[in-house]
């Protein structure tokens, strides 16, 4: 390769940034928007919705479990442009929605869609073209999903205001459709044996004999590991909090800030996010991984238990901060554990076994802190559960400290 041609893995990088600001802004932080904007127009009860969000993550966890069958059986490309779609049409018959039944279809849609765009998708992306270079090119991707939340959530309520849920949901629905479809086909559709090279653009040659020597293990004796039963459940009970909060943080703001300052809050929290994650960036290096995914759920708890206990702004501002600085980090954390705990062609697996499992849990909050906000007629009780998850989570995370699998 010539040594002044750019390595192709940094555009497939920057393809799973747009995706991912387009699967988090509608995926992850719409269904919130959702769920205010419906609730707000038809009275539906925030426990009924809040199901129909958990539906869609529950959804999106099924599919994840077999989303490398999926990817082996229409390919990477196909796969991605699929997830698009899916995308758009749920977000369409969310809005669309004249009757709380309605919600179900919608919500397996947009799950489906979720699935295929998230996580566990720009993971599939990535790794084929990086290996010492990952947690960089990780860490661009899921900065894609905190400019999504910045972006699309003040997007959403700008739009829905001004044209309406409907016409909001055609225009950014076809929008993404268009732009995954198009970088999908342009830089998704090659991988680094095509051209020659092994993962960072290394010669072909010269990592064959190393790879071939790795000890790839079945996922079930890799489930039976301490580290993976420690690491999947410390970020199920950590996203179980995180998409909780997220789903009823407009809800929980609105009524002391308005509809348009809390949409921007939530964009002040996912640019904490970006922080966040730039923080973790130059400070992680060799250290202790497991050590600072228990400082980010520690530091998440205080945030939320501020949004517990507090009604003025400047205290509601300092609990999004807090909260926010650790969004960012607790979706790739776990690629960077498992990168130091597992062989090679191991990671992978895990990381999928760790995504899907996080989703099957984390789908779950909305509904379960949607329903305790019910019962209880506001959010203190249900950000409190949140909260001890993220506290509990801190301790499980250091439990798993083990050598290498």
């Amino acid at each position: 390769m010539n040594p002044q041609t750019r390595f192709a893995g940094w555009s497939v990088a920057w393809t799973a940034f747009v995706v991912a600001v387009f699967a988090w802004g509608i995926g992850f932080y719409g269904p919130g928007v959702f769920l205010q904007t419906l609730h707000q127009s038809t009275g539906w009860p925030i426990a009924v919705i809040s199901a129909a969000v958990t539906l869609h993550f529950v959804v999106g966890a099924c599919i994840v479990a077999f989303l490398p069958e999926l990817h082996g059986a229409l390919g990477i490309v196909r796969a991605t442009i699929a997830g698009a779609i899916l995308t758009a049409t749920g977000l369409v018959a969310w809005s669309m929605a004249s009757a709380p039944w309605q919600l179900a279809p919608a919500a397996v849609i947009s799950g489906s869609g979720w699935a295929m765009t998230s996580g566990a998708a720009l993971n599939a992306m990535i790794a084929p073209w990086f290996d010492r270079d990952r947690p960089k090119a990780i860490n661009l991707a899921f900065n894609g999903a905190s400019i999504g939340g910045v972006v699309f959530t003040p997007l959403f309520v700008t739009l829905i205001a001004s044209i309406g849920f409907p016409a909001t949901a055609l225009c950014l629905g076809s929008t993404i459709v268009l732009v995954v479809s198009l970088l999908a086909q342009r830089y998704l559709g090659l991988s680094p044996r095509d051209l020659g090279l092994m993962p960072d653009g290394r010669p072909l040659e010269a990592t064959q004999a190393a790879a071939a020597a790795e000890k790839r293990l079945p996922r079930a004796v890799l489930m039976r590991t301490p580290e993976f039963a420690t690491l999947s459940a410390a970020f199920a009970l950590a996203l179980f909090a995180q998409v909780g909060v997220l789903s009823h943080l407009l809800a929980r703001l609105s009524p002391v800030f308005g509809a348009g300052r809390a949409a921007a809050i939530m964009s002040f929290t996912t640019i904490a996010a970006i922080a966040g994650r730039t923080l973790l960036g130059w400070l992680l290096g060799d250290r202790d991984r497991r050590g600072a995914a228990s400082i980010n759920f520690l530091v998440q708890s205080v945030g939320v238990g501020l949004l517990c206990v507090a009604d003025t702004h400047l205290v509601l501002l300092i609990g999004c901060a807090l909260f926010g600085l650790g969004v960012g980090n607790v979706a790739p954390l776990p690629t960077f554990i498992a990168q130091k705990e597992f062989h090679g062609q191991n990671v992978g697996t895990v990381v999928a076994l760790v995504v899907a499992i996080n989703q099957a849990v984390f789908a779950f909050a909305p509904a379960i802190l949607g329903t305790i906000r019910d019962v209880t007629a506001d959010y203190t009780a249900a950000f409190v559960v949140a909260a001890a998850a993220q506290v509990l989570a801190a301790l499980i995370v250091l439990a798993g400290r083990r050598g290498p699998a």
